[in-house]
């Protein structure tokens, strides 16, 4: 009747299943026996309870024959990418249902809506048998008064079904009329059980799964067609082995497209390491503000819920430090090893975003001008590797770096490094990857590569960007649009259309309304635009009006600081680093073409300046570059009318 659960659970995810006809024929309690036996820890006595109805409520269904016998049931089904479990889900016929009860609740709450519709979409985006089924999401309050329902796909025309408030008095009905009225496919359950998950979270969904003890493995793909996160994980991890083993110091630099998960494999890597006793202990390094922020308030919200959902309670200022030893700022880090001249207690620190630490000019500036160190002559990479290089064994240096992403005023790109490392600290190794030799290699990194001990591993570079999961194309597009490629930007776009939609249109009101219809569940989604969109104020968009990088990425619907609300703004130096679900990029004269190549400007006084300087052009296309590639599913450009 019932399959194994012990010799299945790590593969499929669920703790109880069982055909319908068994379910509905099976004792209730040895149903709810089954559940606490496959329970991890002690189940509260309101969880029992929960499941106590949900089985009473499901075996008393007056479903007909033929849908018993073609059904299948599961609780507590597993959705890795959210952390959490589906209560019930159905597999009858041609149709999959989930369904998420509140038990004794009266009313249907936004959130538990969102909720179930997130289980939904998870599943539908990121579990491999489910991308072409129909879905119907279902809340159950168990104390509700039937209401009138509607069974009405989205407008994605995916067999995405918009959530279904019921009572349980009505789910019978509902399911009757469901699946009579579905005209897709019989679900083979067999191969639908067999299907492979695999996630693509946000940088935040993804921190706080690591954060909570998961493995890299079990919340990002590691499908044929994406390097896999954890073979960069591992190839570090023996960087850092054979640093510690043989006594040396070693830098690595780990490469990728935008959205491929660099920042995801410094977390993971630092998460493995967070005992302040171990030899291999690690932090994680940021200079990007916002993200830091970001990443930060997320953990430690996400700290808080799940003590109290564990039945404990800790303080967020508890939280808080417990963070804030994983997830550092850069700055920080630095000022502190300026008054102690001591070695750090990491040996490992990885650097998030190494592009863009400081050259020799903007630090020397910023030592003088905010710490009263005049004549201060060292880089901030030049600096990051003297602090480790107190070390009197070993020490390792891992630098996650973004090609093109440099995009503000003295950052200095990898050359920094890579010239700091000849000028001081030529015994340190150097690992990289071969995709950080492009077609016209600087003198310094000619100098690293002709070095006997440099190791070049593929393994050090994500070749898949993870942030777009529907369109792993996209950064390709980007490139060629601000490369003005325009034949190759073409034929990009085409085969990206139908995935992954890129809209142009000149009206602002109509591009936050296509936003609100795609979102769905708690899918973000939000404006930005670049830092130097000075004249956008007719449209309400003034750059100048500080944005709360905290409250706009991580605060609900609600709120009207968030990215939903469509009123605050974000420019590339708020979102570098991090994602929206949906985006629209407002378009500025900054950035306008002029015969057949971009033209560069910055508005000064009452008119706009033609940007001459290389470095500061190259700027401006990495803040586009960066706004372009923010969206994990879809994007509407605004180019207003000019004048």
């Amino acid at each position: 009747m019932q399959q194994p659960l012990d010799s299945i659970r790590a593969i499929r995810r669920w703790m109880y299943s069982a055909p319908l006809r068994d379910f509905l024929a099976q004792d209730a309690d040895a149903i709810l026996g089954a559940l606490l036996r496959t329970s991890e820890g002690d189940v509260e006595l309101t969880q029992r309870n929960a499941w106590t109805q949900q089985i009473q409520v499901l075996k008393s269904l007056a479903l007909p024959a033929e849908l018993i016998a073609d059904g299948r049931i599961y609780f507590e089904l597993t959705v890795p990418r959210l952390g959490r479990r589906a209560d019930v889900v159905l597999l009858t016929g041609p149709l999959m249902v989930i369904l998420e009860f509140k038990v004794g609740e009266s009313h249907f709450d936004r959130s538990a809506i969102n909720q179930v519709w997130d289980y939904a979409l998870d599943f539908k985006y990121f579990h491999e048998s489910s991308h072409h089924i129909h879905v119907l999401p279902v809340l159950i309050a168990t104390e509700a008064s039937p209401r009138a329902y509607n069974l009405e796909q989205t407008i994605h025309n995916d067999g995405l079904y918009l959530p279904v408030c019921a009572a349980t008095s009505q789910l019978a009905s509902l399911l009757i009329d469901a699946i009579t009225t579905t005209t897709a496919t019989r679900i083979d359950v067999q191969r639908w059980e067999q299907g492979r998950y695999m996630p693509t979270p946000t940088i935040v969904e993804a921190a706080r799964a690591l954060y909570a003890g998961h493995r890299v493995e079990d919340v990002s793909r590691n499908d044929a067609g994406a390097q896999n996160l954890a073979e960069t994980t591992h190839a570090i991890d023996q960087i850092i082995d054979e640093a510690r083993q043989r006594g040396q110091k070693c830098i690595c630099f780990v490469t990728g497209v935008p959205g491929a998960g660099k920042t995801l494999v410094g977390l993971n890597v630092a998460n493995r390491h967070l005992d302040a006793d171990s030899d291999t202990y690690s932090v994680f390094l940021s200079g990007n503000g916002p993200l830091v922020a970001v990443l930060r308030e997320a953990l430690i919200r996400d700290r808080v819920e799940r003590a109290a959902s564990e039945g404990t309670r800790i303080l967020k200022s508890e939280a808080k430090k417990e963070v804030e030893a994983f997830i550092q700022n850069v700055h920080h880090f630095r000022d502190e090893y300026l008054r102690d001249h001591g070695a750090p207690p990491e040996h490992v620190v990885l650097f998030d975003e190494a592009q863009r630490a400081w050259d020799l000019a903007q630090t020397s500036a910023f030592m003088e001008r905010k710490k009263g160190q005049a004549g201060f002559n060292q880089s901030e990479p030049e600096f990051l590797i003297s602090c480790l290089d107190r070390h009197d064994d070993w020490a390792v240096i891992v630098c996650l770096v973004g090609s093109g992403q440099e995009i503000n005023t003295g950052e200095g790109g990898i050359d920094e490094w890579l010239t700091a490392l000849l000028r001081r600290f030529p015994s340190w190794k150097v690992h990289l990857s071969p995709q950080l030799i492009d077609e016209q290699p600087s003198d310094a990194l000619r100098a690293i590569l002709a070095k006997s001990d440099t190791v070049q591993n593929t393994s050090l570079h994500l070749a898949t960007s993870m942030r777009s999961f529907r369109a792993e194309s996209l950064s390709r597009f980007v490139k060629e649009v601000l490369n003005f490629e325009v034949e190759s930007a073409q034929q990009t776009l085409s085969g990206l259309q139908h995935k992954y939609p890129i809209l142009l249109t000149r009206d602002l009101h109509r591009a936050k309304r296509w936003l609100k219809q795609q979102a769905r569940g708690t899918e973000r989604y939000g404006i930005v635009v670049s830092s130097q969109a000075e004249r956008l104020k007719p449209h309400a968009i003034d750059v100048r009006v500080k944005t709360d990088p905290v409250k706009w990425f991580l605060d609900g619907s609600e709120d009207t600081r968030s990215s939903f609300y469509l009123e605050d703004v974000a420019t590339e130096f708020q979102v570098q680093g991090l994602e929206l679900d949906w985006a629209c990029v407002v378009w500025d004269g900054d950035l306008r073409v002029h015969g057949d190549a971009w033209s560069h400007h910055q508005f000064r006084g009452s008119r706009w300046n033609r940007i001459n300087k290389v470095e500061r052009k190259r700027y401006l296309e990495n803040a586009y570059r960066v706004l372009l590639t923010r969206a994990r599913q879809g994007m509407v450009l605004v180019v207003p009318e000019g004048d």
